[in-house]
């Protein structure tokens, strides 16, 4: 009321904007302060400064108060959107000098004021035309600009705040891209740099794509070029491959128009969203003037005329008749301001192709993109490292290139399906070539990898990975062959197009990858070599796939080709739903068949995962997926070694996968999911690169798979690893972390398409203690004994099947709630829960009440048909838990894992990785003390300082030495305790006994 509405609420220590707002009135405030306090125990109300311009400085200090500010960007969008929402440019391009040395000034003395030793983020509200200015926020730490800032510069300031924090000071520091200067400089930038981050909204349903001061992106890329033309193109492509680059096209698509809906253009470029920049290129097709776009968005005039500078080159490239027109100033004048060959044959349009335009281009007219190098010191000095872009601004290459190495191209931008996973096999592909002497070429574009930094490879292309940069960069380098297998779909996809230009595709050929990819072909390979599979056909249309659907009966599943983590795919439970998302699918995958498959419900899904050499398997691993099919393999909980699968299913699954790894010849890493119900096992699809699941099986099995798979690409000798899955003395599990309290409205449910933006593995003695500890490291909260846990399941069978589980529940002092119909059923059971009025009711208190006033620890919620998307009381319950940090589980066999394990596990032995590794061998050192967790005091049990187990007396545990005799005991007031096999047999001190965790 002081400061006067509008406000912005944020909460404290709080990552991501998360819990924050705009307030336009006390009602709206009320809403978000419980929010918000529902993720901070406090919070802080800014007065609201949407349109100001926000720029961030980062700053580096030593213990002898040397100071430098290494960065300086500035946000494209005005302030009001999250930083890592908006498109950053660096260095600054709209400030005066004066501004610039103002606010670089201030950033100094206030590092220096709080005393900051090592790296500092400070962020700016600038008022675009007087100079004055408000701090945001200053982060004493390295932030998600400080990845960006390292990359922009080539400074790597992770390195330097080390070692600033070990007491060095700045001038002792050396300068890891010269090697020769010191680290007291600030790097000049002869190149501009555009961060453009990626959302994957269109994910969720009922998702809100409104931008503000929380965070919803997943992931960004980052364009290095020498005009702000040029990088804003390449960034557009790099975030999304399907674009050409800037314009409009993006508003055409069937998911785009989800969001926008009837929203005249106005309101999309006033109300920011994931598509605003393409909302501003439609504005500048239909002739809007640069003051009227500036009025409307309060993006500065300096961008907005130069993006109206791409738009008029456009609409000249549209008047040309032919490819033929563009004469050797006119095709240079457009790769200078970042147009891709795709992109003018596009709008060229006479029937030309991106190949016609590119042997226009190289053959015709002789213009070449030139290899330059990042070296933060704007050429003033040379460079040690091999840190590159391509650009046509410039006259000649910074280097030469002579030792024609292996290109391993790399994952592009975090989104769901494609994250750290395949970034990881990446590296482990680099470090295997480098560690063998051929020298390794990177090819990504994702300033948040580790296959970015510029000391993991020989070189680093900070570039694009489309047909045209690659093949560039192969032209240039004279390679010795392409890896595609280990960055995820992006590379896979380029496999066939690269390979008809002569590139040499290491590993798998690319005409097997194709076969694998396109549904049609892999299922009509399946068929060929007599491998089993759910009934499918191609849907040509949808009285066709109609047809089908009710000759196998519904549901069925509706599977575009050539996408990752499932995108489009969904299972139709009706004609009506068929139809729908045959259109998506299409709109998806628009030059690739969609197949139309039989959807098996309650059958059990395996992973295979595995690396061939010339079509024979030299390792595999098999794990099975907690959930029933129908949850994408992403957001699955994935069990290794599999605990719950027949030896001959087991058999079979590895009899099948070698017959498709014979049948494709793969030489690499391949990942097949199949589907067993009642041992009957079929196929789903076959991926023909590493998977998601690679990290996790080569660190459960302490085989890098990538490892072994890279040796196999290249032709050196290999030497598979001896694993026996039932020798496995510990059990390891794969949980997913979901981000649905950041996407406000989205219904937080598991299905066919991938919804994960994150996962945690964890091991265990057995699979109760290895799932237990995965859920509560992705963020399940166990409800406390004063909490109660509501039961609202849809369907019968699931209400059947969970009762005796509640049953247990309630046997544990837990108090149980539910909805009028599952309270009903549990009661016929005899289970004791109390029924609550549903949230649409006008009964007080009902399920929105209790969760919102913290009487609820858990919620349980099975939803009850497939698809559903209107606005139910069980979207409502799930909502308003995750609204209010309560924990959710969607999942009937997860919630019977769940159960399964506290019913199983009072406390958890604190080990360390080796520990698993070395459990059934003779003995247990440990050498280091083992980590404190949180412990809270068993009923009865002392108070003092000691660890509840260390309290008892020595003698009631017999430590054991051969994994074989371990077995469950009962140890006072009849608690089942874990046995924590640890310490060699005579120590008679209770020192050397791991941490135990107490679950209650």
């Amino acid at each position: 009321e002081k400061i006067g509405f509008p406000v912005l609420v944020r909460a404290a220590f709080a990552l991501g904007g998360l819990g924050s707002g705009f307030a336009a009135n006390m009602e709206e405030f009320d809403q978000l302060a419980k929010k918000a306090f529902s993720a901070s125990s406090q919070i802080i109300i800014d007065e609201d400064l949407r349109g100001w311009k926000e720029v961030e400085y980062e700053v580096v200090r030593d213990c002898k108060d040397n100071c430098v500010t290494v960065c300086n960007m500035e946000n494209f969008d005005p302030l009001g959107i999250h930083t890592g929402d908006s498109i950053v440019i660096a260095p600054s391009q709209t400030l005066t000098n004066s501004e610039y040395f103002k606010l670089r000034e201030t950033a100094i003395k206030v590092v220096r004021h709080l005393g900051v030793v090592g790296e500092c983020n400070i962020q700016y509200a600038l008022h675009p035309t007087s100079e004055r200015y408000c701090i945001i926020e200053v982060n004493a730490r390295l932030s998600r600009s400080s990845a960006l800032a390292s990359k922009a510069t080539g400074y790597p300031l992770a390195y330097v705040a080390a070692k600033l924090a070990l007491g060095k000071d700045l001038v002792l520091v050396r300068n890891s891209v010269t090697q020769t200067t010191t680290a007291c400089f600030e790097p000049s930038l002869d190149y501009i740099v555009a961060k453009v981050p990626r959302w994957d909204l269109k994910k969720f349903h009922r998702v809100s794509d409104s931008l503000g001061s929380s965070m919803k992106s997943v992931g960004e890329v980052m364009a290095i070029g020498r005009s702000f033309e040029e990088v804003i193109q390449k960034a557009v492509r790099m975030v999304d491959p399907s674009l050409a680059g800037f314009d409009s096209s993006a508003l055409d698509k069937k998911d785009a128009k989800s969001y926008t809906g009837d929203a005249d253009l106005e309101s999309q470029l006033k109300n920011p969203t994931s598509l605003r920049l393409f909302a501003v290129a439609r504005a500048l097709e239909q002739g809007y003037s640069v003051d009227k776009l500036h009025a409307l968005t309060r993006i500065d005039r300096w961008f907005l005329h130069k993006l109206k500078h791409i738009t008029d080159m456009s609409s000249q490239l549209t008047e040309l008749n032919s490819v033929l027109d563009i004469n050797k100033d006119m095709m240079k004048t457009l790769k200078c301001n970042g147009f891709s060959d795709e992109h003018i044959a596009k709008l060229v349009r006479a029937d030309t192709d991106e190949v016609a335009v590119r042997r226009r281009r190289v053959h015709e007219l002789g213009v070449f993109p030139y290899v330059k190098q990042i070296d933060t010191l704007a050429a003033e000095f040379p460079a040690q490292t091999n840190y590159l872009y391509m650009t046509y601004n410039a006259s000649e290459h910074d280097m030469a290139f002579q030792d024609n190495g292996v290109m391993v191209l790399g994952n592009g931008p975090y989104c769901i399906g494609s994250s750290v996973e395949f970034d990881w096999c990446a590296v482990s592909c680099v470090r295997t070539l480098r560690k063998n002497g051929v020298p390794a070429i990177v090819v990504n574009y994702n300033p948040e990898t580790v296959s970015t930094d510029y000391d993991e490879s020989d070189r680093l292309y900070f570039e694009e990975l489309s047909f045209e940069r690659v093949l560039d960069i192969y032209e240039a380098e004279r390679s010795m062959g392409v890896v595609v297998s280990v960055g995820g779909q992006i590379p896979n996809i380029l496999a066939l197009p690269l390979s008809k230009q002569g590139v040499n595709i290491l590993g798998t050929s690319p005409s097997s990858i194709d076969c694998a990819e396109d549904r049609n072909k892999f299922s009509a390979l399946l068929d060929s070599i007599g491998v089993d599979q759910p009934r499918w056909c191609q849907a040509a249309n949808i009285d066709a796939a109609d047809a089908f659907a009710q000759e196998v009966t519904y549901p069925v599943l509706v599977r575009p080709s050539y996408v990752l983590s499932g995108a489009a795919m969904r299972v139709a439970a009706d004609r009506e739903q068929l139809r729908e998302f045959l259109e998506t699918a299409a709109d998806v995958s628009d030059e690739h068949p969609v197949v139309v498959s039989k959807f098996i419900v309650n059958a059990k899904e395996i992973e295979f995962d595995a690396v061939a050499k010339d079509g024979t398997i030299l390792n595999y691993a098999i794990s099975e997926h907690v959930e029933n099919a129908g949850v994408h393999s992403g957001d699955a909980t994935l069990v290794l070694p599999a605990q719950k699968l027949y030896t001959e299913t087991q058999r079979r699954v590895k009899r099948i996968a070698g017959n498709i790894a014979a049948a494709l010849k793969i030489t690499g890493p391949f990942n097949i999911q199949f589907i067993s119900k009642s041992n009957d096992v079929k196929v789903i699809e076959c991926n023909l690169r590493a998977s998601r699941s690679f990290p996790f099986v080569s660190k459960t099995f302490q085989t890098n798979f990538i490892e072994l798979a890279t040796r196999a690409m290249v032709g050196l000798p290999v030497h598979p690893a001896n694993i026996k899955l039932l020798d496995l003395d510990f059990c390891c599990v794969k949980s997913s972390l979901f981000s649905f309290n950041r996407l406000q409205g989205a219904d937080p449910t598991l299905g066919v398409e991938m919804a994960s933006t994150g996962e945690v593995a964890c091991f265990g003695q057995d699979m109760h203690e290895a799932y237990l500890l995965s859920v509560m490291s992705a963020g399940l909260k166990l409800p406390p004994k004063d909490k109660g846990i509501l039961f609202a399941v849809g369907p019968l069978d699931a209400k059947e099947s969970l009762a005796p589980y509640a049953q247990t529940l309630s046997n544990m002092g837990f108090k149980l709630y539910g909805t009028e119909g599952t309270a009903k059923h549990f009661a016929e059971r005899e289970v004791a829960v109390e029924a609550l009025a549903k949230p649409s009711s006008s009964v007080h208190p009902n399920i929105k009440d209790m969760l919102s006033d913290g009487s609820i620890g858990l919620v349980i919620n099975i939803p009850d048909a497939l698809n559903r998307v209107d606005e139910s009381d069980g979207y409502r319950i799930r909502r308003t838990a995750v609204d209010f940090g309560v924990s959710l589980i969607t999942n009937e066999k997860g919630a019977i894992a769940l159960i399964s394990a506290l019913d199983n596990i009072k406390e958890i032995p604190c080990l360390s990785i080796q520990d698993y590794y070395a459990l059934g061998e003779a003995s247990l050192s440990y050498n280091k003390p083992t980590q404190r967790l949180i412990r809270s005091n068993l009923v009865g049990s002392t108070t003092s300082s000691q660890t509840p187990r260390a309290a008892r007396s020595a003698d009631q545990f017999d430590f054991l030495q051969s994994n074989k005799q371990v077995q469950k005991a009962n140890i006072e007031s009849s608690l089942l305790r874990k046995r924590a096999r640890t310490g060699s047999l005579s120590a008679p001190s209770t020192e050397q006994l791991p941490e135990m965790m107490q679950i209650q």
